[in-house]
């Protein structure tokens, strides 16, 4: 085997386009889990930022925010899937008054009181049990105010709320798509190791595959010749028409070459800049099918073993490439 086609190549390369606005990344693989956390003030607020993405099998964003901030939610929604093409991605954004703004916050008495009201509404029209506490009506949103307005009114316009809102996504998908490739180069760093060792296992069953045919006419030879006490005639013409049909039907040279192009697309897949999770699982699964029809034909104990190690290996790829992007 050339040596070079077992050698492990380094896996991560990540280019930062514009790292103040959407970044460009181009890896050699992708992990679909990782975190990403970032923070930024705002308005005399602390906003912060947290973005986590595990297993699955199309992109899937799931969006927490003030329900103030819900109108950008599209846009939110858009940025995170042109940093990430598969995955559940949870985007979790919060919003806390800073210390310096805290100390200017007032009363909106207009809020607490409407908060009584409607709590009086409740038990009178449904009987509900209850008081509402100090502590409970200072919990509620919109009690407490900054000076200068309400809190949907103080995070500024419009266009400075959006264009902060997606800067503070941008850069926690920046962290969250670093982790991303870390695990991705160590998740492909092995792919490559055991497509090393399945070509290792196809190249030993490409040796042994014509002894399987010499050797069954070796045993067939001797064991016709042990039951022959002379009362039949042994006819070299049709026990070789015997040998060709058993060729012919275990031959598994075509099943081995489909194996030796899936190992080289799979090493293609990993190595190229398009999110490869998909066609690793489609290529997966057909050589497994491959590895079936092989155990089916051949009848050669060492072959059959080997097939069995293959179908193992198999499985330790398929759990691996489950998590590639």
């Amino acid at each position: 085997m050339d040596e070079a086609r077992t050698q492990i190549v380094p896996l991560v390369s990540v280019v930062i386009i514009n790292y103040n606005s959407v970044m460009d990344v181009i890896p050699l693989s992708f992990s679909m889990t990782g975190y990403g956390q970032s923070s930024l003030q705002f308005g005399g607020y602390k906003i912060t930022f947290e973005v986590k993405s595990v297993n699955n099998r199309y992109c899937e964003v799931v969006l927490r925010m003030p329900r103030d901030w819900t109108v950008y939610e599209d846009m939110l929604r858009r940025i995170v899937q042109s940093h990430i093409k598969r995955g559940r991605v949870d985007v979790i954004i919060n919003r806390e008054v800073t210390e310096e703004a805290a100390s200017l916050q007032v009363l909106n008495r207009n809020a607490v009181k409407s908060y009584l009201k409607s709590a009086e509404v409740l038990k009178d029209e449904f009987g509900l049990p209850g008081e509402l506490t100090l502590r409970d009506i200072l919990s509620m949103p919109g009690v407490m105010e900054l000076k200068d307005g309400p809190a949907d009114e103080t995070s500024g316009s419009s266009d400075e709320c959006s264009e902060m809102l997606a800067r503070g996504l941008t850069q926690s998908l920046q962290s969250l798509l670093q982790m991303r490739a870390r695990e991705g180069s160590y998740l492909a760093a092995d792919l490559f190791s055991r497509l090393g060792h399945l070509e290792e296992l196809q190249a030993r069953m490409a040796a042994l595959a014509p002894a399987v045919v010499s050797e069954y006419r070796d045993k067939l030879r001797l064991r016709l010749s042990e039951l022959n006490d002379g009362t039949f005639p042994f006819e070299e013409h049709k026990f070789g028409m015997e040998i060709a049909i058993f060729a012919d039907r275990c031959n598994i040279d075509e099943e081995l070459t489909r194996l030796y192009s899936h190992f080289e697309q799979c090493r293609t897949l990993l190595n190229g800049s398009e999110p490869a999770g998909r066609k690793l699982d489609f290529l997966i699964q057909e050589m497994n099918r491959e590895t079936n029809t092989i155990g089916s034909k051949c009848n050669h104990l060492t072959l059959v073993n080997l097939t069995l190690e293959m179908k193992a290996e198999l499985e330790k790829i398929r759990e691996q490439a489950a998590n590639i992007e």
